[in-house]
């Protein structure tokens, strides 16, 4: 049975349903951080491994074995060290990188030249980043603890509404994406490019895909973002169908959003006390705030 060693510092609690673990560690001189993946067992969902789907269990130590696929323009992969396999599942050993953030700006642009920029259609990228992802929120229901809410009839026209907007996300070019664009992902510029980790959920997808999820987790203006977005895509293809764009990024932006409230709202409305009392539990109130910081992506979403 495969164990950690003792040595390694652990990193918090492990995300992912297939992540057993994240350590730091030294290794050959290097500081490095250990990502152990499990294999899924046989009673697990089967979409683990479906390596098309978001959540395909080593999708990372397939960007380990090929890194060119992920390597610029605009984003760059942290060295991988080592990768070991065995029969319940593989360990990574990624350089440690630290270094002072890059803007979101920067960030913007080079999530842009990475998705317009060339790529290689390798078979073990997710194709429906979105839909997967909606897919499994109707397994649960879809958004019901939202109907309790303020919001119960914009939730519920979205909800309705999903499939027509899936359908109009996916109507923009594909590019690579990274897949969980979050600002704690992209840890350092190199050049112009940014150095991203954990490519867990790359893929193959809409432009525009990778901006509308990270503008949920930054303050600047979704305008100002897709903008340089935008400078990004121009930059790596010479042209760009900015209306498809940004469909696909309200899109992404919206029903992410929505459904991390849901989310949120879900796991603490059980407890005592009145639903809206809890809007500003510590859980739950960044994602409400990033759902109002995206009202105007929202309404343009209803009609």
């Amino acid at each position: 049975m495969w164990q950690p060693d003792p040595a390694w510092r652990a990193l918090g609690r492990a995300a992912g349903p297939t992540t057993a673990g994240i350590w730091r560690a030294r290794v050959e001189g290097t500081d490095v951080v250990v990502k152990r993946l499990r294999r899924p067992l046989p009673d697990e969902e089967s979409f683990l491994s479906d390596r098309t789907h978001a959540a395909y269990w080593r999708r990372e130590a397939e960007v380990a074995l090929d890194p060119g696929v992920v390597d610029g323009p605009g984003l760059v992969p942290a060295r991988v060290l080592r990768l070991e396999e065995d029969d319940e599942g593989c360990t990574l050993m990624t350089e440690e990188v630290v270094a002072e953030p890059p803007p979101a700006l920067f960030v913007a642009r080079a999530l842009g030249r990475f998705a317009a920029g060339p790529y290689a259609d390798v078979p073990w990228a997710a194709r429906r980043t979105l839909v997967d992802r909606l897919a499994l929120a109707e397994a649960r229901g879809g958004w019901p603890t939202l109907a309790r809410t303020t919001i119960a009839d914009t939730a519920a026209f979205l909800w309705s509404s999903r499939r027509q907007w899936l359908a109009a996300a996916a109507a923009a070019p594909a590019g690579r994406l990274h897949g969980d664009a979050v600002p704690g992902n992209v840890v350092a510029s190199r050049g112009e490019d940014a150095v991203a980790i954990d490519w867990q959920g790359f893929g193959i997808g809409p432009v525009g895909t990778d901006l509308g999820y990270y503008a949920l987790s930054v303050r600047e203006d979704f305008e100002v973002l897709l903008s340089t977005y935008l400078d990004g895509v121009v930059s790596s293809s010479g042209a760009v169908d900015a209306d498809a764009v940004r469909t696909a990024a309200v899109v992404m932006c919206v029903y992410t959003a929505f459904t991390r409230a849901e989310w949120a709202l879900s796991r603490i409305a059980p407890g005592e006390g009145a639903l809206a009392g809890k809007f500003n539990h510590p859980s739950v109130a960044p994602h409400l705030r990033a759902l109002q910081r995206q009202a105007p992506q929202v309404e343009s979403l209803l009609r």
